[in-house]
């Protein structure tokens, strides 16, 4: 068995908090990161996370179910705040004794988190803080660990660069809390950096997208391979009055599609045929169905191709735990250099 001393010192905490060997969480990735995959990164020594999307409870019951066949090792389930089911979803989750709940996609409604840590699993949250204000808001409400995630990632961003949050926070917040870095990490070697910059872990999304345990299409993969980092593109808000968060994903004629699904929203909301609310969910919808045309469907110029800019890194389609094994020795290879 190989061993990374440098490395796993330094993850000490955060292979505490998640129960693994190594302090690296795969991101909830719709329509990919589901059984098969994120049973392959648990099984490789990581933390994989179901992405719950738009999944009803009973669907998500399936899948953690499916998922525990595979694996024996921790993983946990990543939920979407403006879910409609969002607490039937936290009881599935208690039901099956999942250890960690990820919640995403905004500021946890009241009673989120308390319902989390008081079921019967007494399971850890993990929350996602764009900013430093918020970072300390939502660990005074009770979340156990904070993602910070720069705009390198795929899927929805925000506004600000990886290296940028982790100069700001990681000192004001990583020696008393347990805090992962993510968004455009593609090696071990920067990894390496924001562990010693104080990171408990890291969270890769794009870089396990296309292993060969991911139910990924094909073709899907082959866009992968293909890419560049310039090729991964944040969206654009075509209305200022449409709450939308800029997604990354590779160019394509999708994203013309998703500009001219704003203006159809947009002229909806000036007829009043819908709220503000319903707009937003709207988006959210039309996010879920284009990324699966592209995920399952293989359709990858009309579907979503949502990725990080680390995709330029990803070159072939190889196992989880392969992956895994290059990034843990390049990180300690960097660290024995310093």
């Amino acid at each position: 068995m190989t061993t990374y001393p440098r490395t796993s010192r330094l993850m000490a905490r955060g292979t505490a908090f998640l129960g693994t060997e190594h302090a690296v969480m795969c991101g909830a990735m719709s329509w990919v990161s589901e059984r098969n995959l994120v049973s392959a990164i648990s099984n490789a020594g990581g933390f994989g996370v179901i992405a719950c999307g738009a999944m009803t409870p009973e669907l998500l019951d399936a899948e953690i179910a499916a998922t525990r066949e595979r694996t024996h090792k921790p993983f946990g389930v990543n939920l979407i705040t403006m879910h409609p089911a969002l607490f039937d979803l936290i009881e599935v989750c208690d039901r099956h004794g999942v250890s960690h709940v990820v919640l995403a996609g905004g500021i946890p409604p009241k009673g989120s988190v308390e319902a989390i840590k008081g079921g019967r699993a007494a399971a850890k949250v993990v929350c996602f803080a764009p900013t430093l204000a918020l970072a300390k808001k939502l660990l005074r409400s009770g979340a156990d660990a904070l993602v910070i995630e720069g705009m390198e990632a795929g899927g929805h961003i925000g506004p600000v660069s990886t290296s940028v949050l982790a100069q700001e926070m990681l000192p004001e917040l990583a020696e008393d809390h347990l805090v992962f870095v993510a968004g455009g990490i593609g090696r071990g070697e920067a990894i390496a950096g924001y562990l010693e910059m104080g990171a408990a872990g890291v969270q890769l999304g794009t870089r396990f997208a296309c292993a060969t345990e991911s139910i990924a299409h094909p073709d899907f993969k082959k866009a992968f391979f293909r890419a560049s980092a310039r090729d991964a593109v944040a969206s654009v808000q075509i209305d200022p009055r449409l709450p939308v968060i800029p997604v990354r994903a590779l160019r394509n004629k999708g994203g013309d599609l998703f500009n001219a699904k704003q203006r159809e929203i947009a002229g909806a909301l000036d007829r009043d045929e819908v709220a503000m609310e319903e707009a937003q969910l709207q988006v959210e919808h039309y996010w879920a169905g284009a990324l699966r045309r592209a995920v399952i469907d293989g359709d990858v110029e009309n579907g979503s191709l949502m990725a990080g800019q680390s995709v330029g890194m990803v070159r072939r389609e190889e196992p989880a735990a392969d992956i895994m094994a290059e990034l843990m020795n390049e990180c300690e290879a960097a660290l024995s250099r310093r």
